[in-house]
């Protein structure tokens, strides 16, 4: 065969197989291409089977198609939802705004494509698409509308919000943890600068929380925790949003709240309520607190510089005894820093000898013949020179130096009592970390022994904080007790105690707190009720019954007439030296008389300290003697007319606008239109402040309220009505 017939043959074969292959392919073609029916046929069984759907637009925006089982979910036959606007289906993009995500009407409008964008649609349960889409242009560029798909996404945005809100969440108590409120925080007080509003930020701690989960154990601790979250939601309820940052610290956030007198009453309330006992696996305990506040753009404003402040205003609320508030000020940080030197001098103080005990006399109600000393430590500092208990005591329950303080004072007592030329008793206080301590009764015991004091002549003097009724807390009891001294509960209603945890545990003595004591005889007052309540107690388990803090004739006269055994207050004697308690037993004398005003008056806080004076359009310097609460009287001005109207420039943005009632010379006695508020501890502040958004108004930075007093901005347009004197900051004639 030819080179031809070879080719020839070759091309008959490969025409062949090309057949064949045509052949076969068209055997195939009817299930490889379906026509449009089965197309559709496919189209309905995947929008049935709830996996997606598909949905159309026009150029403005409404529906032109959309699958029978979408029509379903959004609870709607299909022909009443084509030609509806196609976001009509969803919920307003709130959420997507908050995260910061671009809403879904502003991708269409723009025409973006889309993909998987979380929507929610707007029917009666909670029902999540996530909403896919393509443009469609046509040859032109010009904008047709979407074609898009959609699929459920609920179950799984479920998930992912469970997930989220473990992230945001304490799993412990349910609160905001942490995280979601420095994040809180931070969104508030960035949205609240731009609007001028105000924030306010309170800081909780609690008090003795540690000694309760030694005691009981760390479930009831978590169980504790629990309880003290439920009782934080009630009271601030809707008005703000609660945390807990971890351990036994919370947090409050309270927007749009800068009144001092009304966060001054929730703080007192929240103080309040989370002393009240709580009952744990049938177990009673007492727990405390303590609240920081600061208050966004006066202490702060940004987060980190209103969190610092709420905590410097904690810091000191429980360097100022605990179970009280204080509002951020500037000075705060001055005091934090001495603590700090507090803290550093008190480690050594008892070693160079600059403690010592001091002792007020306790007295018979009807004889005022001396019954006993209740011993006070005192710290007479070689440069700072005294230094007040209430300062260096919670230091040093802080620092952990009370153990160590507490073992010298019990000797020392112990040892001057011993000396005295009478067998009278000597009344130590015990603090609740001594209490909790398991070798306490050995430390008693010990100072016993080496003083030679006979037991019953020692006094423990024992807050009802303290007590939980745990077999260890009675098996400590028991143990005092056997040792032969006398147990007295303190501050007797101060921190809420069981009569039937009473019924159990025998002690010789109640002392009234001096809280129910001052102003017991002012009208409108319940305290003489409840001293009378407190004796009939007394009497009935066979107690004595002391009433502290006496420094008024008629206080003097009430306590004596509801039946109080023992009196102890200035009205008799300020705590004295030992060598004072010598000499005045070894003359003979037991007896005290009574010496004080005849009536009890409101506290008017003696001062010394310049304010500003502002009348018309000036602004004065002046010096302020005192200040109560509705009043004060200020020195520096000359001769001004009683009925003036005048505005005390207290520092720090306070402004009070006050009256002159009295004017005598360069001194006058102002009453304030609006009363002050306390400041949690021992002092007194304004509501409210000049706002940092009015001076950042009048030219000023905006910032945090300085120090010092303010000057108005304007220059005075008048002359001055009145001629200011220079004054000295001596004392007062």
């Amino acid at each position: 065969m030819g080179v031809n017939g070879i080719f020839r043959k070759r091309r008959s074969v490969q025409s062949d197989i090309a057949h064949a292959e045509a052949a076969e392919v068209n055997r195939f073609e009817p299930s490889r291409l379906p026509d449009a029916h089965e197309r559709l046929a496919m189209l309905n069984d995947f929008e049935e089977s709830g996996l997606g759907w598909f949905w159309a637009t026009d150029s403005q925006g409404r529906l032109t198609y959309i699958s029978d089982s979408a029509a379903r979910k959004v609870g709607m036959k299909r022909d009443r939802l084509i030609g509806s606007q196609l976001t009509s289906l969803f919920v307003c993009d709130t959420i997507a705004q908050a995260e910061g995500e671009r809403p879904l009407v502003f991708m269409l409008n723009s025409h973006s494509r889309i993909v998987e964008k979380s929507v929610q649609l707007s029917c009666d349960k909670e029902i999540w698409w996530s909403v896919s889409a393509k443009p469609k242009l046509d040859s032109a560029g010009n904008f047709l509308g979407y074609r898009g798909s959609a699929k459920d996404v609920t179950t799984s945005r479920a998930s992912e919000r469970d997930a989220s809100r473990l992230a945001e969440y304490d799993s412990l108590t349910g609160l905001a943890n942490r995280h979601r409120m420095v994040k809180r925080l931070e969104t508030t007080l960035s949205a609240y600068k731009a609007a001028k509003r105000s924030c306010a930020l309170i800081m909780i701690d609690l008090d003795r929380f540690k000694q309760v989960n030694d005691t009981l154990g760390h479930p009831a601790g978590d169980e504790l925790l629990k309880q003290v979250a439920q009782r934080l939601l009630r009271i601030v309820d809707k008005r703000g949003e609660i945390g807990r940052l971890g351990g036994d610290e919370f947090q409050v956030i309270l927007p749009d709240i800068d009144d001092r007198g009304t966060l001054g009453e929730l703080a007192a309330r929240i103080i309040q309520m989370i002393s009240q006992p709580y009952s744990i696996e049938g177990t009673r305990a007492i727990i405390g607190t303590s609240a920081g506040i600061a208050i966004a753009p006066y202490d702060g404003i940004d987060s980190g510089e209103l969190a610092k402040a709420a905590d410097l205003a904690l810091y000191a609320a429980k360097g100022g005894g605990r179970g009280q508030y204080r509002f951020y000020s500037s000075d705060l940080k001055d005091e934090a820093e001495e603590r700090r030197e507090i803290e550093e001098e008190l480690r050594d103080a008892l070693h160079r000898g600059e403690l010592e005990m001091h002792y007020q006399p306790f007295v018979g109600a009807e004889d005022h013949m001396v019954k006993g000393f209740e011993a006070l430590m005192r710290w007479n500092h070689p440069e700072r020179g005294p230094v007040s208990p209430s300062q260096f005591i919670p230091i040093a329950e802080e620092g952990n130096l009370i153990i160590e303080l507490g073992k010298w004072a019990l000797r020392k007592a112990c040892e001057d009592a011993k000396s005295w030329p009478a067998d009278l008793r000597v009344a130590v206080n015990v603090s609740a970390v001594q209490f909790s301590m398991a070798d306490f009764p050995n430390v008693v015991a010990n100072a016993l022994a080496l003083s030679g004091l006979d037991p019953r002549c020692l006094e423990l003097e024992i807050t009802e904080s303290v007590l939980v009724d745990t077999d260890a807390v009675n098996e400590m009891i028991k143990q005092l007790r056997g040792l032969g001294v006398r147990l007295s509960l303190d501050d007797f209603g101060t921190g809420y105690s069981s009569l039937g945890y009473l019924s159990k545990v025998r002690f010789d003595k109640i002392k009234i707190d001096q809280s129910f004591v001052r102003g017991s005889t002012e009208a409108e007052t319940s305290k003489s009720a409840i001293i009378s309540a407190v004796v009939s107690l007394g009497r009935a388990m066979d107690m004595e019954i002391t009433a502290e803090g006496v420094e008024a004739m008629d206080e003097l006269a009430l306590v004596k007439d509801r039946g109080a055994t023992h009196v102890q207050g200035y009205i008799f004697c300020k705590a004295i030296t030992q060598q004072e308690v010598v000499e005045k037993l070894a003359s003979g004398d037991f007896g005290y008389e009574p010496h004080g005003p005849e009536k009890h008056r409101s506290d008017r806080r003696t001062l010394l300290r310049r304010v500003g004076v502002i009348h018309e359009d000036h602004h004065y310097d002046a010096v302020m003697r005192n200040l109560s609460k509705t009043g004060a009287m200020i020195e520096g001005l000359l001769n001004v007319p009683v009925g003036t109207d005048l505005v005390l420039d207290l520092g720090g943005g306070q402004l009070a606008v006050a009256t002159v009632r009295r004017s005598e010379e360069t001194v006058q006695g102002v009453e304030f239109e609006t009363p002050l508020i306390s400041d949690g501890a021992d002092g007194l502040v304004t509501r409210h402040r000049v706002s940092p958004y009015a001076l950042a108004a009048a030219g000023m930075p905006l910032a945090a309220l300085p120090p010092g007093h303010y000057q108005p901005p304007d220059q005075p347009k008048s002359l001055p009505k009145f001629m200011q004197i220079e004054l000295s900051f001596g004392p007062q004639n």
